[in-house]
């Protein structure tokens, strides 16, 4: 089985290299991966790269790796071709992943250690840095000069990096980093000579767009105007996005003391009129709640994210699962309708951003955008987003649009379940909400008649329209295979390159999906059919009970064959996850 895995993996064709970059927190191992991410994105190849790190500000172990090729990636592997170790502890867990031929990168004055062997490359990461740059603290700007040199690539575009990056701190900051990264550059030329690496050609620049970027990019170009959170990983990037936005685009970002807090002032937001967002992880969410259920029977639009990672309690803080996804479905005490969405790249993540702040307006309702610490970490590469078939429709009748309306209902019974939406303050009507159950106008009522109308309002009138807008899974691979490969949300990437890699030996497709709630039908695509007939189906999740695959047999009664679950808080890579689909076939 190893051996058609190895077979499977080195069909890739052309340049295709997987960079590790290990140390402690605090050693500047993201500020590697960072960089050298954008000078790869800006040279016109493609990215892909992961985290994984310890919940701590100091010490542990993380590590950061970036995969580029000059094709499309959009998944990591397990093998390493260049290792560069900050620390002892990522020769000792990272050197068994090194491909042959491979190279590990290290300081032995740093580490404390000396390695023999022609994989081993020396470079003085620290004396450099005190000699050329006048700091220790550049020691991973010569890292990453060294990192280029190995690869035979070209400085200009690192050394604009570096002017961009310190142009506040003066040109005397800028030479220094400067010089450091020629000097590790310089030493990697001379040293590596066995070195068969080769990165040497460019193309058009490419967009390095991480995921939690992409929902917060998506929450700007739906017009959301008010964002209130408290720090939770991996959630906070949405945050951090947008109060880098708010100047910009007038946006208020407010810090709440807490995730109650945090989930009522962007429902008081949205009741005042404008699109209001927050986000936070499972157990911030579970305290929000109530504010959920807030939401649904005084019929608010609200747009929630939803970062998942492994729990129970605090679980493991900094790392990635899909173990969310029936909480979400059931989530709120009472019943009244939602809608989830789960982008499997940042491509997605904008677009379904908006889509979530569209149909939360349209229906007033609750809607979720869900993802996790793969996917919000990650970074991809795009020659461009396209936003222009993003548009804003204001569903919320302002003051023109009441200037003659008489008697003025918030709740009033519609057709469709969906009540007009005025803003308070914003005409001579008056809005009122309530959190008791309510009559037309919205003034507490105790009777069964109005209750059992406005149950049906808010439940059996909306979810026939919602279910008419979930778009159906995205089909990749063969018209039709004998296996199907299925999955939602972050393993897309995954998912897709494995198809790619299997596609010349059987009849394989992938069956993706990102619009989870309500359970997308099969008018526009007959799914259904395509996995009856298919001679295999494996689920693919991150997590320990097939949470998707319970829920697909709930809504439609198929049963999947095989079910591949992984919940140890890593991602799978591409030849794990080949592997495992090997083990399955048996």
């Amino acid at each position: 089985m190893a051996g058609e895995i190895r077979q499977d993996v080195c069909s890739l064709r052309g340049m295709d290299y997987s960079i590790k970059i290990g140390g402690e927190a605090g050693q500047g191992i993201q500020t590697v991966g960072d960089t050298l991410s954008r000078v790869f994105a800006r040279s016109g190849y493609h990215v892909f790269t992961h985290q994984d790190y310890e919940s701590r500000v100091r010490g542990g172990h993380n590590f950061y790796q970036v995969r580029v090729s000059d094709r499309p990636v959009s998944a990591s592997r397990s093998r390493i071709d260049i290792l560069v170790a900050f620390d002892k502890e990522s020769v000792d867990l990272h050197s068994v992943e090194l491909a042959d031929p491979g190279q590990i990168m290290y300081d032995s004055a740093t580490l404390g250690q000396q390695h023999d062997g022609p994989q081993f490359l020396d470079i003085p990461f620290t004396a450099l840095a005190v000699e050329h740059g006048g700091s220790r603290i550049m020691a991973n700007t010569v890292a990453t000069g060294a990192i280029l040199g190995m690869l035979g690539m070209e400085m200009d575009i690192f050394l604009h990096i570096i002017r961009e990056t310190f142009h506040k701190k003066g040109e005397e900051i800028i030479r220094q980093n400067a010089a450091a990264a020629l000097a590790g550059f310089d030493v990697a030329i001379k040293q590596c000579v066995t070195c068969s690496f080769s990165a040497t050609g460019r193309t058009e620049p490419k967009m390095l767009v991480a995921g939690v970027d992409a929902v917060g990019l998506g929450a700007v170009a739906s017009g959301c105007k008010f964002y209130a959170a408290y720090p939770m990983t991996p959630s906070t990037g949405v945050m951090n996005y947008l109060a880098g936005k708010e100047q910009e685009y007038g946006i208020v970002v407010e810090q709440a003391e807490d995730e109650i807090s945090a989930i009522n002032m962007a429902i008081g937001a949205s009741f005042a009129g404008v699109r209001s967002m927050t986000a936070s992880s499972g157990g911030g969410f579970a305290l929000m709640v109530e504010g959920l259920s807030l939401a649904g029977i005084t019929e608010t639009p609200i747009v929630i994210g939803l970062a998942q990672r492994p729990g129970p309690a605090t679980g493991l803080p900094t790392r990635t699962e899909q173990g969310e996804l029936q909480f979400l479905i059931s989530a709120g005490h009472g019943e009244f309708p939602r809608v989830i969405f789960a982008p499997g790249d940042p491509e997605q993540a904008v677009r379904l951003t908006h889509k979530a702040f569209d149909l939360a307006e349209k229906y007033q309702i609750p809607a979720f955008v869900v993802f996790d610490q793969y996917l919000g970490d990650s970074q991809w590469t795009y020659r461009q987003l396209d936003l222009n078939n993003l548009v804003n429709t204001d569903y919320r009748l302002r003051a023109d649009a009441l200037r003659d309306v008489t008697g003025y209902k918030r709740y009033a019974y519609t057709e469709g379940g969906v009540s007009p939406l005025a803003v308070p303050g914003d005409s001579r009507h008056l809005v009122v909400a309530d959190s008791d159950e309510h009559d037309e106008e919205g003034h507490i009522i105790e009777e069964a008649e109005t209750r059992n109308r406005m149950v049906s309002k808010r439940l059996y009138q909306k979810i026939p329209l919602i279910r008419r807008e979930i778009g159906p899974p995205l089909r990749y691979g063969d018209e039709v295979p004998d296996m199907v490969l299925i999955g939602w949300g972050s393993t897309y990437g995954l998912m897709k390159e494995a198809v790619d890699l299997l596609s010349g030996k059987m009849a394989v497709a992938m069956l993706h999906f990102s619009e989870l709630w309500p359970f997308p039908g099969t008018e526009t695509f007959d799914y259904m059919t395509l996995l009856r007939n298919a001679g295999k189906t494996i689920c693919i999740e991150q997590n320990a009970t097939g949470q998707f695959a319970r829920l697909m047999k709930a809504e439609t009664g198929f049963e999947v064959s095989a079910g591949i679950y992984k919940f140890d808080g890593r991602p799978f890579t591409l030849e794990e996850l080949l592997g495992e689909i090997h083990a399955a076939l048996g």
